[in-house]
């Protein structure tokens, strides 16, 4: 009698197909909802307890796009072996892969909101930097939709050939009506992963100098020196050669002392040993070297390297205004002269002599000769 039951068919369908499908839809909810209370509870109460809103983020992520995908799935599997009428098959075919590919499209979306909140908090969590990456966000986005829709499109059996080369044409126009801003667009991408700079660095670009304030989508704002705010195209700091100092641990300095020829073997001697002395005995300074280094059209040449172990501006001019004083008041001391520039006339004058001398009337002196 059960059995007879069981074969029964109703829509081409038994009876025990329609139970196998059954369990298999109403398994799978159980296990998904165990998963649910046992496994994301834990998570959740973990998440709770940390600082930091990343784990709360992951919780969500997997709590409601990924719970759904897995709601979806067991119905399509539950459903899958019942043989429906084509008009029924196609509809729940439909449906699947429209709740597929939203909740992937969201899925996706989910996890580059999540990758650039990671990326924000190794960058130290600066603001200026949040705000540019929250302006990003909804642009990915966009870019995940179109892609997903132009997929579910595919999958439905539409012919997207027409609409991709529509988009095609449309994106070739577009490219060439807003080709510079397209370029500033990717130089500030590149700008953005690569980090030449940070906001607060000291660069300098070409013969622009200063401090960066602000990088934007298509113009990065610099603060001179002299007060004024320089505005360049993100293209021009990509295709140019930038010097960034605030990443310089030390600065090394290289100087040359000169002086005068006069100045005695012995002095040129001590000079190096001068040098080193007075460097050694400055804050934030390490000495290298200091070496006799050339013979110049004026001077004799010293050539003096030490390391400032700052990269404050500031701290290299003290330490270099200290150095400079202390030479000067060592050589002033040991009459040691510096050289400058200058040049020597050497005159050969004549002897004046008598006007009756035989070299003034003409007639040739008579040499004296021996007998």
């Amino acid at each position: 009698m059960l059995s007879e039951f069981l074969k029964t068919e109703i829509l081409n369908n038994q009876v025990s197909d329609y139970l196998l499908a059954i369990a298999i839809l109403l398994g799978g909810v159980l296990v998904i909802n165990l998963i649910k209370s046992l496994f994301l509870s834990r998570l959740k109460r973990w998440s709770n307890r940390t600082a930091t809103d990343l784990d709360d983020r992951l919780v969500i992520l997997i709590e409601r796009p990924v719970m759904r995908l897995c709601y979806v799935g067991t119905f399509y599997v539950s459903v899958h072996n019942l043989s429906l009428h084509p008009i029924l098959a196609q509809a729940v075919e439909v449906i699947c892969i429209i709740l597929v590919t939203v909740l992937g499209i969201q899925l996706l979306g989910s996890l580059v909101e999540y990758s650039i909140r990671i990326y924000w908090i190794t960058r130290n969590r600066d603001a200026a930097l949040e705000q540019t990456l929250h302006a990003l966000v909804p642009a990915v986005k966009v870019v995940v939709w179109a892609v997903g829709i132009v997929f579910l499109l595919d999958n439905l059996g539409f012919d997207i050939s027409a609409v991709v080369a529509g988009l095609g044409i449309g994106g070739v126009a577009i490219a060439l009506a807003s080709q510079g801003v397209l370029q500033d667009l990717f130089s500030y991408f590149a700008i953005l992963f690569d980090s030449p700079f940070e906001l607060g660095d000291f660069i300098i670009v070409g013969d622009l100098v200063g401090t960066v304030e602000h990088i934007g989508i298509k113009t990065t704002h610099l603060r001179s020196l002299g007060g004024e705010q320089l505005i360049i195209a993100n293209t021009d700091l990509t295709s140019s050669r930038i010097q960034n100092f605030k990443r310089m641990a030390r600065r090394r300095i290289v100087f040359k002392l000169s002086v005068t020829y006069a100045t005695g073997a012995e002095c040129l001697t001590e000079i190096p040993e001068i040098v080193q002395d007075i460097i050694q005995n400055i804050e934030n300074v390490s000495f290298d070297r200091a070496h006799f280094s050339h013979y110049g059209d004026f001077s004799l040449d010293f050539e003096v390297v030490y390391f400032v172990e700052s990269s404050d501006y500031n701290v290299y001019m003290d330490a270099q205004q200290q150095i400079y004083l202390k030479i000067k008041s060592a050589f002033t001391a040991r009459a040691i002269e510096f050289a400058y520039p200058t040049q020597l006339v050497h005159l050969n004058q004549l002897q004046t002599q008598p006007a009756n001398h035989p070299r003034h009337n003409g007639h040739a002196p008579v040499q004296a000769t021996e007998s």
